[in-house]
């Protein structure tokens, strides 16, 4: 995933039989440290166009994920591409907010693909 991303970054990655895309929520910390906040949109798509054309529309997609807190080991582990950049809905904002209000922080170490049990 490129070092330069940013909450709203929309990306695409390769599956099975398809194409999936995920979302940046926010990022806390750095380094190895660093937790990403990722969606994952629930429809798989045939091709990188189908999935782009959708991306550009990305707040009307269902999400299967609609907030995982992951270690960077596992955001790194999925090879992704960038698509788009959306602005957040006020519910993504509102899921981070509670997560790192919450007294338990749950942080996967799992890769999105096993998240979503896809290969």
């Amino acid at each position: 995933m490129p070092q330069q991303t940013i909450p709203g970054d929309i990306f695409v990655f390769q599956i099975e039989a398809g194409y999936a895309l995920i979302q940046v929520l926010a990022i806390d910390g750095g380094g190895d440290d660093r937790i990403w906040h990722i969606a994952a949109f629930r429809d798989y798509f045939p091709d990188v166009e189908y999935a782009e054309a959708a991306a550009a529309e990305a707040e009307t997609l269902p999400r299967d994920i609609p907030h995982v807190a992951m270690t960077e080991r596992a955001f790194a582990s999925t090879q992704a591409a960038r698509l788009a950049n959306k602005p957040l809905r006020e519910v993504d904002r509102q899921l981070v907010e509670a997560w790192r209000s919450s007294d338990e922080r749950t942080v996967s170490d799992r890769s999105i693909r096993l998240l979503l049990g896809v290969r």
